[in-house]
């Protein structure tokens, strides 16, 4: 244990390299985002994010939205903790039969209108983990999903188009519940 902490002591840092995109398209993209959900709701956007049992790959690819790089928040996009003021759920992960009712309570306390995003391939019919006995599949099969965003897991940059995607569907009569 002393050697160990005798070698981190003495080591430089290891950080990751910045993300290689295009700042002005990132910023283009949030602000797009931002003023579609101010033109198509009348408001900003509150988003609530549920993790029905995945590997928290795609949980920290939505945690990065909100970090200082994407920041969403500044263009009037936020994430709520109750479902009672959440216009979006983003849930992600194969629905897992402890988190069934979960799931089900929080669609529920979503008032309308409510919009529902799979986030990963997981989310959509539950990825490496179907089949499995914990499992009950996607969440299509507990509530019903407006979008499904794709990836393994899916990038902020994805997860921004498919936002945008997802308010632009429901402005031209698209599914809302």
């Amino acid at each position: 244990m002393r050697k160990l902490l005798f070698e981190n002591l003495f080591k430089s840092p290891l950080t990751e390299v910045r993300p290689a995109s295009d700042l002005s398209m990132l910023a283009e993209l949030a602000s797009s985002l931002g003023l579609v959900a101010r033109q198509k709701l009348g408001r900003s956007l509150s988003i609530r994010e549920i993790d029905a049992g995945s590997c928290n790959g795609c949980e920290l690819e939505i945690h990065a939205l909100g970090n200082a790089f994407y920041d969403i928040e500044r263009f009037g996009l936020r994430f709520v903790a109750s479902p009672r003021h959440a216009d979006v759920l983003l849930v992600t992960g194969p629905v897992t039969r402890n988190m069934r009712e979960a799931l089900e309570r929080t669609y529920n306390a979503t008032p309308a209108p409510k919009w529902v995003v799979a986030v990963g391939d997981c989310a959509s019919d539950g990825g490496c983990f179907a089949g499995s006995y914990a499992v009950v599949g996607g969440v299509s099969e507990v509530v019903p999903v407006d979008l499904h965003i794709g990836g393994c897991p899916p990038s902020p940059e994805v997860l921004l188009k498919g936002l945008i995607a997802l308010i632009e569907q429901t402005a031209n009569g698209g599914h809302s519940t």
